[in-house]
Parts: C-alpha cells; sequence; structure tokens
C-alpha cells in the first residue's frame, strides 16, 4: 500500500485546502539549528549554514544526538552527510592491506552484475579500479552461456546448475564431471584471491550514494553488487574443496572450508543487513560442505578432532545489533533528508511509482506540504524505533525478544491504520488548511509514514541468524559424534555422554530452550532442532518432502 495511498489521500486535502484557502501561504524554509552536543557528547560546532545552503531546505531540523544522531559532517546544503559519518565509523584500522574487500573486487573485476561502480568507491578503498579486462570470477550463469555456449533454460544449462550442485554435496573427480573440473579451472585466480581475501582482520564496503540533479541519491539508493556475488564466490569455494576431497586431499579441502567460514563472517561484517544476511547465507554453505566432507570423505580419527577444533577457534556469527544500530538507523534517518532535499516525488519512488506522467501531488502543487515542515519530530521517532530493534536483536532469550517484537509490530500496524484511514494525511495537509503552525505534527506524520513503510523486517533477519547459530551448534556435535563412533565403534544412545571429553557442553534447542532431539541407530543417527516455529515437524527440514521447518543433520547423508 504503502505510500501511494497515503500520498493519494494527502492530494485530496490538499485539494480542499487550494479551493477553501487560496490566498495561504507556505511557511518560508528555515536553516537547521545545531544543538551544543554532539554524537560523542562533545560541544557541536556553531556555525551556521550559509543562506545559499538554507534556502535550498524545504523544511526545518536540529543537529542533534537526539534527532539527526550525529552532528556531521555537513554537506555543502546543510545536511548531514550520513554516508560520509557511515563510512568514517565503517574505516576505523582499515588499510588497502587488510581489507578483505579489496581482493574481492580484485577477483570481481570492475563491473559485476553489469553494475558501474564509480572511481570514488575504489579510491575510498585506497585501491585502483580493476582494469576492464581481466581473469575474473565466472558465475555459473555466464559458464553456461559464454563457455559452453547453451541457453540457461536448455536442459543442458539446467542439468550444469544441477551437477555444480552435486560437486558442492559430495567429493567428486573431473572424470565424473568434467564442466564443473573445467568451471573450477577457469575460476583459478579468483580463487586464490578470495582465499587469501578469507584471511584478512577487515572488511569495508564504502557506501556512496548516486549523485542526481538535486544531490546525492541518499543510502538507500547504494548498490551492492559485490556483496551479491559473494555467495557465488562462496559456493565456488566448497566445489574445489569437495574436488580436493575427491582426490584425498583432506587438509587442503578442510582449508578451503574454512575458508568459506572466514569468509561469510567477514562479508557478515557489513553495514547493512543485506551484508548480514549474504553472511548468513555463506555460513549455512560452509556448514553444508562441512558436512559433506564428514560424511562422504574417510577421515582419520586425528583429522576429525582437528576439524573440530578449528571449528570452535572461528570467531562467532557478526551481531545483528551492529547493523541495526548503526548502518540501517543512518540508512533510514537519510531517508528524511532526502525527502526533504527532492520533496514529495522521493515518498513515490519509494514506493516504485514510476509513472511518467505527473502525479496528482505535483499536479496540485503538492511540494508546498513541505515548505516549513518540522522533521525534528520524524527523527526523534525513527531514533526511538531503532534504539528498540537494536534492544530486540540484543535479547538473548528468544521469548523476551517475541514479546518485544509484537509491541514492535503492534505499533507499526496502528501506524498502518492511520494511514488507511487518512489520518496522517489529514495532519500533513492541516497548515494549508487553517492557517495555523502544523510544522510539527506534519514532520510527524510523514515520519510515521516512513517508519511504517521502511522499517526493515528484523525479525526474520535474527531468526536467520538464530537458524545459523543453531546450524552451527549441530555442526560441532556432527563432528563430535564421528570422533565418539571411531573410539567406542559406534554412536552414542544419548549426547550428554559427549561431555566433557568431546564437548566442553552439549548445545541445547534455541527454539525451544530444551534439549536437541538426537535418535541414534546402528549404522548412523538424525539430530535436528524444532527450527523457528517451535514445533516437532519429526525431523523434516527445508529441503524434504514433505518440507519441514526443523534444522536437521542425518548421518550417513541422504
Amino acid at each position: 500500500m504503502g505510500t501511494v495511498r497515503a500520498l493519494l489521500l494527502i492530494s485530496g486535502f490538499l485539494a480542499m485546502a487550494f479551493l477553501d484557502e487560496p490566498t495561504s501561504a507556505p511557511k518560508p524554509p528555515s536553516a537547521g539549528a545545531r544543538d551544543d552536543t554532539s554524537a560523542q557528547g562533545a560541544p557541536a560546532k556553531q556555525d551556521k549554514p550559509k543562506e545559499s545552503a538554507a534556502k535550498k531546505h524545504r523544511g526545518e531540523f536540529t543537529i542533534s544526538k537526539e534527532t539527526t544522531y550525529v552532528t556531521g559532517p555537513l554537506d555543502k546544503d546543510g545536511y548531514i552527510d550520513y554516508a560520509a559519518a557511515l563510512n568514517e565509523r565503517l574505516s576505523k584500522g582499515v588499510t588497502p592491506e587488510n581489507n578483505a574487500n579489496v581482493l574481492i573486487w580484485k577477483a570481481l573485476g570492475p563491473h559485476p552484475v553489469s553494475a558501474m561502480m564509480s572511481a570514488e568507491f575504489f579510491r575510498m578503498m585506497g585501491m585502483e579500479p580493476p582494469p576492464e579486462k581481466g581473469n575474473y570470477f565466472i558465475d555459473q550463469g555466464e559458464y553456461i552461456k559464454d563457455h559452453l555456449k547453451l541457453d540457461l533454460k536448455s536442459e543442458k544449462g539446467d542439468e550444469f546448475f544441477k551437477q555444480v550442485g552435486r560437486c558442492s554435496a559430495k567429493p567428486w573427480s573431473s572424470e565424473e564431471y568434467p564442466n564443473v573440473a573445467s568451471w573450477l579451472k577457469a575460476n583459478e585466480r579468483p580463487l586464490a584471491l578470495i582465499f587469501e581475501a578469507s584471511k584478512r582482520s577487515h572488511y569495508f564496503s564504502p557506501n556512496v550514494p548516486p549523485k542526481t540533479e538535486k544531490g546525492p541519491g541518499g543510502l538507500i539508493a547504494v548498490v551492492l553488487p559485490g556483496v551479491q556475488k559473494c555467495r557465488g564466490l562462496a559456493t565456488l569455494l566448497i566445489v574445489r574443496a569437495m574436488f580436493r576431497a575427491g582426490r584425498g586431499l583432506d587438509y587442503e579441502a578442510w582449508q578451503d572450508l574454512l575458508a568459506c567460514h572466514r569468509f561469510s563472517h567477514l562479508v557478515g561484517r557489513g553495514a547493512t543487513l543485506i551484508e548480514a544476511l549474504v553472511g548468513i547465507a555463506i555460513e549455512s554453505v560452509a556448514i553444508r560442505g562441512e558436512l559433506a566432507l564428514l560424511g562422504g570423505a574417510d577421515l582419520q580419527t586425528k583429522t576429525i578432532m582437528s576439524c573440530l577444533h578449528d571449528l570452535q577457534k572461528l570467531p562467532p556469527i557478526p551481531a545483528l545489533a551492529d547493523h541495526v544500530d548503526l548502518g540501517q538507523r543512518f540508512i533510514h534517518l537519510d531517508l528524511i533528508n532526502m525527502a526533504d532535499r527532492h520533496g514529495i516525488q522521493y515518498f513515490n519512488s519509494l514506493a516504485g511509482n514510476e509513472a511518467k506522467e505527473p502525479s496528482v501531488l505535483e499536479l496540485l502543487g503538492g511540494e508546498f506540504i513541505l515548505n516549513g515542515i518540522d522533521w525534528d519530530p520524524a527523527f526523534r521517532s525513527t531514533n526511538r524505533m531503532y534504539d528498540r530493534l537494536a534492544a530486540f536483536t540484543r535479547t538473548k532469550d528468544r521469548v523476551s525478544r517475541q514479546k518485544q517484537w509484537d509491541q514492535i509490530r503492534g505499533d507499526l500496524t496502528t501506524l498502518k491504520q492511520k494511514i488507511d484511514s487518512g489520518e496522517l494525511a489529514k495532519k500533513i495537509a492541516m497548515d494549508i488548511v487553517d492557517g495555523k503552525d502544523f510544522a510539527k505534527e506534519k514532520g510527524q506524520a510523514l515520519g510515521d509514514i516512513l517508519l511504517f513503510l521502511m522499517t526493515p523486517a528484523v525479525q526474520k533477519v535474527q531468526d536467520a541468524a538464530d537458524r545459523a547459530k543453531q546450524y552451527n551448534d549441530n555442526l560441532h556435535l556432527a563432528f563430535a559424534l564421528e570422533w565418539y563412533r571411531r573410539e567406542h565403534k559406534g554412536y552414542p544412545e544419548k549426547l550428554e555422554v559427549l561431555a566433557p571429553k568431546y564437548l566442553k557442553e552439549i548445545p541445547i534447542d534455541l527454539f525451544s530452550g530444551k534439549p536437541l532431539i538426537y535418535r541414534s541407530f546402528p549404522s548412523g543417527y538424525t539430530l535436528y532442532s524444532v527450527g523457528v516455529n517451535g514445533k516437532d515437524d519429526g525431523g523434516q527440514g527445508f529441503d524434504d518432502d514433505p518440507r519441514g521447518d526443523d534444522i536437521v543433520i542425518r548421518m550417513p547423508l541422504p
């Protein structure tokens, strides 16, 4: 629904305004003021923006921790430069030598997904743009089309995708899958770069908004083509690991799998929830590969012990609270800047309204509704929401967390009802209707519309992170169970016997708060968590038929 309906409702009130109050004039725009405290508690600068810059503001806003959250830097028009503020925080301690993203882009080349990255993007990482031509990553689709000369939708093209899936799920040989082996060979250089990237200590991807005639396009318009390609790079690592395992190179295979884990943690440290989700997805790819090695290769007992110890030394998945509290907060606050800078049509663009004909608002002169608006209530309510979202992601107990989310969802539902009823639209148009000063009411109403439209689905991302954490715990148990089997000629009847020799303690089911469900039999076992839905689906997971929600490990592998 969103913006389009809300703006149509506003246009109705505007029409009444122009009919009933033809002589009413909007308040002149004024420059944003500054307060005395910065985000770090230090005194903020008291210089006022230049008069020429002030004229570009449609409304008013206060620069403070409570409203704009940061007090600088300011751009030439007197707005907070949220991209610069975010990049400053993300780039601390980063150099071209320790930034994994430098090597990622050397592996991808200058135009992944046909994206045109600005020279500023590469300059901020301290590197030259990769040359136009080079030995760059070739994804599965490109290989099918450009090397095998097949239609992606053809039967043979589809078969290549399936073969890559098989080669990431078990040890394999070039004799079995010659096309996959050729694809692997064609990617030797990108693979070497990604392996080295996984050893680096930092990950920094600069946020460079596109430029428009009216100024920056905003953080929400920043493209992430490199991140989109990272999952494909992770799959490449797993395919090579299984190829090495098929040749008996267990140590080399394991190093590729560890590299995939490290790679997931680096990408997952980016500013946005998109990067967090890609990191989580890569983590799952790594775990599937490690289970394939455990179940498909004849590992020595010492190797199994060593692998388990390596897994236990890996850092945890990056906390979602860091993404919410910083990156996503800055993106949302910057939306308010963009609304003031670009005008009411910016709300239409958020709703995907790309109509070439003028909108009703534009025909009615709807831009006037932003003149003199006080954005402080919008800034404040946005910060309060992100404080709540950050607290939600920091809460460990799922029951308590669910209560917090129910309250947040209830508040967003109330905002939707206000939008649908026209209540917010009426507030936005009020100062035109009767000439009174409703600047704050307008700011609050437009801020509420943005909150309803743009508050991220943090609960779903948190569920994905919890699933990855549970899957990782189950993986540790799988290696401990295999170690036990080698020493006792069979799997244990209960998980409890694994502690403390094989594992310091037995993890519980994050989703039920109870012990994980474990069933052993002479030649294998089934181990699972009940998953996000909290129900025992009988050990049926996402890939099973019928599909379930359980997080499952089976040995021997299906």
